[in-house]
């Protein structure tokens, strides 16, 4: 019989988490111990919370995304867990977030600073500045119109380049695109 672990009501606010997607079975058996008013519910056991909802994102005052299953199932309510240690604080002020693309996906993220995967290479940004920065890059992913200035033999290979120096460094997309254009 399930433990019933119910965390403080105020233990998510303002917090950053990924959760990562599960299937259905995950849930079959647990007792579920909270529903939102936006129908979104919760169960909660000892190592984490599952989250079974039909909306991720910007939840009230904290950043709760989905890392999705390969390949993506069809349903439009995703079930999704994360570890109660994956459940970072969040607030406008602080440095810390960062951005991680991966190129082969042609993918970009936001990321914070207390994942065990930041090697702390990518420059760190307040929420706001990091968002900026990041539809610049989604910008450069999906777009191609930006290119039309440059001299290149591969976009793809550009788009790195800028991407790279919009992630690792502070410099502007505009200083980035000068030192580029100028060097060929």
């Amino acid at each position: 019989m399930q433990k019933n672990f119910k965390p403080h009501p105020n233990s998510f606010k303002n917090t950053f988490c990924a959760f990562h997607e599960v299937l259905l079975d995950r849930v079959a058996g647990l007792k579920k111990q909270f529903e939102s008013k936006a129908g979104s519910t919760y169960y909660y056991t000892d190592e984490g919370m599952y989250r079974v909802s039909n909306h991720w994102g910007r939840l009230a005052n904290s950043k709760w995304r989905l890392i999705a299953l390969e390949p993506e199932t069809q349903s439009k309510i995703k079930i999704g867990f994360a570890k109660w240690e994956e459940f970072y604080p969040d607030n406008a002020d602080e440095k810390l977030y960062y951005i991680d693309a991966d190129f082969e996906k042609n993918t970009a993220n936001y990321q914070h600073k207390k994942n065990p995967d930041y090697d702390g290479k990518a420059i760190l940004r307040t929420s706001f500045e990091t968002t900026k920065r990041l539809k610049q890059v989604r910008n450069l992913q999906q777009l191609t119109s930006w290119a039309k200035h440059f001299d290149y033999d591969d976009i793809d290979d550009l788009r790195k380049q800028i991407i790279n120096e919009l992630i690792f460094t502070e410099k502007s997309l505009e200083e980035i695109k000068r030192e580029i254009y100028g060097t060929q």
